[in-house]
C-alpha cells in the first residue's frame, strides 16, 4: 500500500522574546480564521507576532496586532495588515482561557505560527504572567550559567 504524502510542520513566524518575558503556564494549538491572501502571505514567510496578543470579545478570542503583510499580488482584493482575527477554539478551551484571563491576571500570548501536516495555519497560544525585572535577571543567570558549564566540560574532555 503506497504512503501518504505527509507534510513537516512548516514554523513560519515565532515569538522568540516571549518565553523570556513571561512564565509560560499552558498552551494551547488554536486555528486562525483567515482570508485568501492572508495565507498566501503568510506562506511568503514575512509574518510577525511579535508584538501580539489574544483578547476575548462577545465570547470569542482574537488574536490582535499580528502582523500579516499584504500579499503583492492581489491587487483590490487584498487584506488590512493588522486586523485582528478570529483564534478557532472550542467552547470548553475559550472558557477556560477566559477563566484564566479574568481570575488569575494571565495573559494570552502567541509563540509559533505555523502551518501543520495538513496544510493547515495554526497558531500556538500560550496562558503566560508576566515577569517581573528580578525573575528576568534570574533567567538570564541559569541560561548564563548552563552555558558556561557546557564550555567547562567540553574543555574537560
Amino acid at each position: 500500500m503506497a504512503e501518504k504524502n505527509e507534510r513537516p510542520i512548516k514554523v513560519v513566524a515565532e515569538n522568540r522574546k516571549a518565553r523570556f518575558n513571561y512564565a509560560i503556564e499552558d498552551t494551547i494549538e488554536a486555528g486562525i480564521a483567515l482570508t485568501g491572501t492572508e495565507v498566501k502571505s503568510i506562506r511568503n514567510g514575512k509574518t510577525t507576532i511579535a508584538e501580539s496578543y489574544a483578547d476575548s470579545k462577545d465570547g470569542e478570542i482574537w488574536l490582535i496586532n499580528a502582523n500579516i503583510p499584504e500579499y503583492l499580488q492581489a491587487n483590490r482584493f487584498n487584506h488590512e495588515p493588522k486586523r485582528p482575527r478570529k483564534l478557532l477554539l472550542h467552547r470548553k478551551q475559550i472558557n477556560k482561557l477566559m477563566g484564566a484571563v479574568d481570575r488569575e491576571g494571565m495573559t494570552l500570548i502567541p509563540l509559533k505560527l505555523y502551518f501543520n501536516e495538513r496544510g493547515r495555519a495554526k497558531l500556538l497560544l500560550a496562558i503566560a504572567k508576566g515577569k517581573k525585572l528580578h525573575d528576568k535577571r534570574e533567567t538570564e543567570k541559569k541560561r548564563d550559567w548552563g552555558r558556561e558549564k557546557g564550555r567547562l566540560m567540553r574543555a574537560r574532555g
